[in-house]
């Protein structure tokens, strides 16, 4: 039944997140289960069923359907370990999670516009405290910013002064990468220097090109001298050609980050209206960044 594969898909996304990785015969009995039923549910003539379906399983049980844009990358089953699975279980609770925030929350507070023409707004969100939302329409195409702000993820650097380092750790097929970035320092910075350890996926709907992080525990990385280990929650940036004109595209941010404490505030504590002022800051200067890059890069 429906429900009874639903309760199956989240049985192995459950193991995949953390048990698989200790246990992969679970792993393998799991995945011949999910077969089994996918197989079984989509032989019999279920239209609705294969889009509720994530890729990742999809890829699992050797079937894509046409209600998917496209695969999310050159990984085939043999090609998945455990620890990968983990990684795309993760991005994919994450691209969900962000599409749900974009599709059904309305309530957004206005915080700030800045010279880019950008408009900031933010939410408090259960889960994910506050989160905010920039929002600008940039006269570059969609493929020039997914190559730009994922492709070339490494280089982001030579062009975002707050940043000192991007480096991939892992790549799982194409769409899926597993990052260390660490933040440069700035003197009189209150917050200080910060690294992250993320899960980066790149998912298409439609016209639109999502590009996802959340912060992953599974890649052992040693903590970096003066830094300290923060979380990125969730970010997602949404690139939508704009309509009637594939030359510009609309570029949606969600941002919501833990910081974590700073030894050199009092008891270790940032306060809140720090953190507010610091995030919706930071989506600025990125952008600024990025919008003076892309001007020298397409200028003759």
């Amino acid at each position: 039944s429906h429900a009874m594969l639903q309760a199956t898909v989240k049985l192995c996304c459950g193991i995949a997140h953390d048990h698989l990785r200790r246990l992969p015969g679970l792993k393998t009995a799991a995945v011949a289960v999910i077969q089994k039923d996918v197989k079984g549910l989509v032989v019999r003539g279920s239209h609705s069923l294969p889009s509720k379906i994530p890729h990742y399983i999809q890829r699992l049980m050797g079937k894509e359907t046409a209600t998917c844009p496209k695969p999310d990358g050159d990984v085939s089953p043999s090609q998945l370990s455990s620890m990968d699975l983990s990684y795309i279980t993760r991005a994919e609770m994450a691209l969900q999670r962000a599409l749900r925030i974009l599709q059904h929350h309305t309530s957004w507070q206005a915080e700030t516009m800045l010279d880019t023409g950008a408009t900031v707004s933010s939410a408090a969100l259960p889960g994910l405290g506050k989160v905010f939302r920039a929002e600008v329409v940039l006269a570059v195409p969609v493929a020039q910013l997914h190559q730009e702000l994922f492709e070339r993820i490494e280089q982001m650097p030579q062009w975002n002064p707050t940043l000192s380092q991007v480096k991939v750790l892992q790549r799982i097929g194409t769409d899926t990468l597993v990052t260390h970035e660490v933040t440069a320092p700035s003197p009189g910075n209150l917050v200080g220097q910060r690294d992250f350890v993320s899960v980066r996926h790149c998912g298409r709907r439609d016209t639109a090109v999502y590009l996802v992080g959340t912060t992953t525990h599974v890649e052992p990385l040693p903590l970096q001298e003066g830094c300290i280990r923060a979380e990125s929650r969730l970010s997602c940036i949404v690139l939508q050609p704009v309509a009637g004109d594939p030359s510009c595209t609309h570029f949606t941010w969600l941002l919501s980050m833990d910081l974590k404490a700073s030894c050199s505030l009092p008891k270790g504590w940032i306060p809140t209206s720090v953190i507010n002022r610091i995030l919706p800051q930071s989506q600025a200067d990125f952008i600024e960044h990025l919008c003076r890059h892309l001007s020298a890069t397409t200028c003759p």
